[in-house]
């Protein structure tokens, strides 16, 4: 078992989390469980008032930013939170490290298998562990995969296997098909890998895998940089506007409501600002409540795509946000099931199931150690207490009365079964865990 999960460790971590914990209930003790517009009674408010959070620029970045766009941060006694714009996911796990006190962030808008990955020490510099917390869900679905015009004539969709023999030719030409994708271990990484080994195609092998932040996808694409790329919204719908390629899937089409996006903080932060971090979770909440609503999705829309976050057309964000998907190869669906969801169907709430899958599939593909103890590393950085906290707080009904949604099936049929993991590995053709 690796370090990280000694006895020793395990029991500081349990002592911060009850001190954590004791904080909080008496902070709900001392204002009341239905306190007016998210007030805090008098002296019991934020240990701060400000808090520094990252985000790139795709639409599940929403709640954060409708956060400080429609005040609900202020409301909850946070009024000097900064969002701000970061240029890739290594630039933000960079500035997690650094924290705010080292002109760096102490939160953000983060790739679900991100937090896991830096407290493990996985990807952070001399292998130095960062402990994270996962504060809450950003969305559902809302990714895709899309390939180049290129590749019309095979109309690429759920089933890779088609472009095994292109690949194939090409590798054996010296010249491999890339394909791109925005973190090593990150969700679109996992999409990518996982949706070429379902058609028999090796992604360490078969293709190059190469890394783009999310917004130069497309201009990449656009040189001939790479066949194929998995990114969030709006870049898919971009591609398919400039003509440059269309897209195959969503990938909701691959994980019917599939989680994505967190919201996740340095778990020092949180153990310093217990009340603050819970006025940030309710902030978070009221806006995914406010960008869920199909009524507000226009004017969501035109907040994103503002110069200062997307500086990109309301017209590229707004309709597949409402499941409306031009998919560029002569697909069309005004009503698909799979649009981005920030609320509805639990999308706020951070199932530690959905953890689980996350951290077997970086198993799976070698990020992550093998001897890994996959409960115990959901447990220390899964807060779904806080987030069940700061519901409670909002008079939030409807709250999962289980953290595990249960087995999820995928596309190619395989389950997931969260009490069994390695019955999952078990059953992958392709792994690097044999």
């Amino acid at each position: 078992m690796p370090d990280i999960f000694s006895a020793d460790l395990s029991r500081r971590r349990f002592l911060r989390h009850a001190a954590a914990t004791a904080g909080t209930t008496a902070l709900f003790s001392a204002i009341g469980a239905s306190f007016p517009a998210g007030a805090f009674a008098q002296g019991t408010g934020p240990e701060t008032t400000k808090a520094i959070l990252g985000f790139i620029a795709l639409t599940d970045a929403a709640p954060l930013i409708v956060a400080k766009e429609k005040g609900f941060f202020d409301k909850h006694g946070m009024p000097d939170v900064e969002v701000t714009k970061q240029s890739s996911w290594g630039t933000t796990r960079d500035n997690l490290v650094l924290g705010s006190a080292g002109s760096g962030i102490d939160g953000a808008h983060i790739l679900t298998p991100m937090p896991y990955l830096m407290t493990a020490g996985k990807v952070t510099q001399n292998g130095q562990p960062l402990p994270m917390a996962i504060l809450a869900r950003l969305n559902l679905n809302g990714q895709g995969i899309s390939v180049g015009k290129a590749y019309a004539d095979l109309k690429v969709g759920l089933d890779s296997s088609v472009l095994r023999e292109t690949f194939a030719q090409k590798k054996a030409a010296g010249a491999p098909a890339k394909v791109a994708v925005t973190f090593p271990g990150g969700t679109h990484d996992l999409w990518m890998r996982y949706w070429l080994a379902a058609g028999g195609i090796d992604p360490d092998s078969d293709v190059e895998t190469i890394v783009v932040p999310p917004p130069q996808m497309v201009a990449n694409m656009k040189v001939g940089t790479m066949d194929a790329f998995c990114v969030g919204e709006p870049w898919n719908a971009q591609l398919v506007e400039q003509g440059i390629g269309y897209t195959a899937f969503t990938t909701g089409e691959l994980w019917s409501k599939h989680p994505e996006k967190s919201f996740a903080m340095r778990a020092d932060w949180v153990e310093k600002h217990p009340k603050a971090a819970l006025a940030l979770v309710m902030a978070v909440q009221e806006a995914a409540q406010w960008a869920d609503d199909m009524a507000n999705k226009d004017e969501l829309a035109d907040i994103l795509g503002m110069r200062a976050w997307f500086n990109v057309k309301p017209a590229d964000i707004g309709p597949r946000m409402k499941g409306v998907i031009d998919y560029g190869n002569g697909r069309d669906v005004a009503d698909s099931p799979h649009f981005m969801k920030f609320w509805q169907d639990d999308a706020s709430y951070p199932f530690k199931s959905h953890d689980a899958w996350f951290v077997t599939e970086d198993i799976r593909w070698g990020n992550l150690d093998a001897s890994t103890d996959i409960k115990a590393m959901v447990e220390q950085v899964n807060r779904e207490d806080l987030w069940r906290e700061a519901a409670k707080a909002l008079g939030v009904s409807a709250i999962p009365a289980s953290t595990s949604r249960g087995k999820e099936t995928f596309f190619d049929g395989k389950v997931f079964d969260p009490e069994d993991p390695a019955a999952y590995l078990a059953s992958l053709a392709i792994t690097r865990t044999a």
